[in-house]
């Protein structure tokens, strides 16, 4: 990263109004430290929002609608995917999931990055999704997906034992899950190697900051 991009980022963490807002897609396996890198970029740069979520499932605690989710009826959710209003979705234990076309678009006319931290599946449902869209539609200029790797199996089976908080089957199941996630990974515009925190964060931010002009 040049100084100029350097001195950007230390001195001035809000970034400026994006003339291209970007909807940056995230995906990895389950310990690879894509929740910490993307809640690190969000809480830096005030620009940059999670999107959120409709779902069929009832709130928890105090989950509030619009804020946490979209809480939506089946009937409602079912009604919506008919119309094709959903850039990606998924039913999963029962409920249904997924990301409204409009929800992005508004936050992004409103001059937000919007940030999406979701599963290989839904990273292609909605690279499928962004070819009925026109060239120039914002969410189609603005399209930026980046997979987050550990540097090994080995290493990402060894955090998530360090955990400590998941049966035997379940760090079985998520290792399973996470070599078909790697295999995708050649499906992403950017793939970075979180084998230091503070490396791949720097280079979270590059790719970030090229995406609207800056790098």
């Amino acid at each position: 990263m040049e100084n100029s991009q350097h001195h950007l980022i230390e001195e001035n963490p809000a970034m400026p109004r994006p003339s291209r807002p970007l909807m940056i897609v995230v995906s990895a396996p389950s310990g690879a430290g894509k929740s910490t890198l993307c809640n690190r970029l969000v809480d830096e740069f005030p620009s940059v929002k999670y999107s959120v979520s409709c779902t069929t499932r009832e709130p928890r605690g105090e989950e509030k609608d619009g804020e946490h989710y979209y809480f939506l009826s089946k009937k409602e959710f079912k009604e919506r995917i008919k119309n094709g209003e959903f850039l990606e979705y998924a039913k999963v234990h029962g409920n249904y999931y997924g990301t409204l076309e409009d929800t992005v678009l508004y936050a992004m006319e409103e001059g937000s990055h919007v940030l999406l931290d979701i599963d290989v599946q839904g990273a292609k449902q909605i690279r499928e999704s962004l070819v009925r869209l026109d060239l120039r539609h914002p969410i189609r200029r603005g399209f930026t997906d980046i997979f987050i790797s550990p540097p090994s199996m080995e290493e990402l089976e060894k955090r998530l034992r360090g955990r400590g908080t998941d049966e035997e089957k379940v760090i079985q199941k998520r290792l399973e899950n996470a070599a078909a996630e790697l295999a995708c990974r050649t499906e992403y515009s950017f793939q970075i190697v979180n084998d230091d925190l503070e490396k791949a964060y720097r280079e979270l931010k590059t790719v970030i900051l090229s995406g609207i002009g800056l790098g």
